[in-house]
């Protein structure tokens, strides 16, 4: 008798324990990655993949996009916000390990995902409606894609933004190329080559964000934003700029960079990679020989890319700017340096890249010029 009611018990927790383990994996599979919702006359984009950061995936841009659509032609639409849920990061990037798994066999993911990214950064820069990003945390590659090129950006303490490509074995995507150039002197290009993480209020100083808001404020905004009647974009910058006078925090401290910024217009000037390289080299300060000993880590590939990258941007619209990016997103899929990157710094994690070709030098014009080919009926379309 005691054992069959120890095995009735035992049955019977087994059973519980079942059932927790299944509502567990479905509530994980029905928890929406990205919510779209009306509130008041705004739609609302909430990026919803807290655990990862709000890394962005192909999912997503495909819901994303036709809201922002149809939200475009919606009368009862005036704004449209976008924030990252979970409370530390607004996207840190695009879900890069599933692009590489893709690429490594074929898959068009490895197209896909870049394509319909782009389409989506395009549409974000042509929205005719006010459109606010609320980038209050990590905002990084994808991230960036998903801000940068709307009208208003506003930056918290709490921000964290960088283009770190080119230690991964790519080129800073999503428009890079369309507006680092258009940062002051070569700040832009510093950003881009070297990865340098700018924080706080240092993300609107750099002129990345229009606004900083500190962040316990947020929700205050938000809910003024939502409740503003038929507003135009001087009513939403106005409301933006109310917010910003209330916020004091960092106000006292200098731009980040500020010391260093003729250093870097002089420094990042120079008609090649190999240029940079060398004024930094033999200038010999402390924050000279940092660059070169960051740049020394980066794909030489990368950086080549990169510096044409930008050089053309500074001519080019945003339209213009992502087709040529799609063409460099394809030659990283047919490399090796892009899954070499993502290999050493996220998934062994060993921080030792082997990049091929190793040097700068070996790195030839006419491997440049193959990057930026066109894809002939596969280039990108808008």
């Amino acid at each position: 008798m005691a054992l069959t009611v120890l095995t009735s018990v035992s049955r019977l927790r087994s059973s519980f324990r079942l059932q927790r383990i299944q509502s567990h994996m479905m509530s994980s599979q029905v928890e929406p990655e990205v919510l779209l919702q009306n509130v008041g006359n705004a739609g609302v984009i909430t990026i919803n993949r807290p655990k990862v950061l709000n890394a962005l995936n192909l999912t997503m841009i495909r819901q994303i996009y036709p809201q922002l659509q149809n939200w475009e032609n919606d009368k009862e639409t005036d704004i449209v916000i976008i924030k990252g849920a979970g409370g530390k990061a607004f996207c840190a990037g695009g879900d890069i390990r599933a692009v590489t798994e893709a690429g490594k066999v074929g898959d068009s993911l490895s197209e896909d995902f870049y394509r319909e990214e782009y389409i989506l950064n395009n549409a974000i820069g042509k929205c005719r409606k006010p459109y606010i990003a609320l980038i209050d945390g990590i905002t990084m590659g994808g991230g960036v894609g998903l801000s940068v090129h709307g009208r208003f950006r506003v930056a918290t303490e709490k921000t964290l933004f960088a283009m770190p490509e080119t230690a991964i074995g790519l080129f800073p995507d999503v428009g890079g190329g369309y507006f680092l150039p258009r940062l002051r002197g070569k700040l832009g290009l510093f950003l881009a080559l070297t990865g340098f993480r700018l924080k706080g209020r240092d993300v609107q100083r750099a002129g990345v964000a229009t606004h900083f808001v500190e962040s316990k404020k947020i929700p205050e905004l938000q809910q003024e934003l939502v409740e503003l009647k038929s507003p135009s974009a001087e009513d939403v910058s106005r409301v933006l700029r109310s917010y910003q006078n209330l916020s004091s925090l960092d106000s006292e401290k200098p731009f980040v960079l500020e010391t260093h910024l003729a250093d870097i217009d002089r420094l990042f000037s120079s008609s090649s990679m190999e240029g940079i390289v060398q004024n930094l080299k033999a200038d010999g300060s402390a924050f000279a020989n940092k660059q070169a000993e960051i740049l020394s880590r980066m794909s030489p590939t990368s950086m080549k890319m990169t510096f044409r990258q930008l050089r053309d941007g500074a001519a080019l619209s945003l339209q213009e700017a992502l087709v040529v990016e799609y063409r460099l997103s394809q030659a990283c899929m047919r490399g090796c340096d892009f899954y070499e990157g993502v290999r050493a710094l996220l998934v062994d994690k060993d921080q030792s890249p082997k990049w091929s070709p190793s040097s700068l030098e070996e790195v030839t014009e006419e491997m440049v010029e193959r990057c930026f080919s066109s894809l002939g009926e596969k280039d990108l379309t808008l």
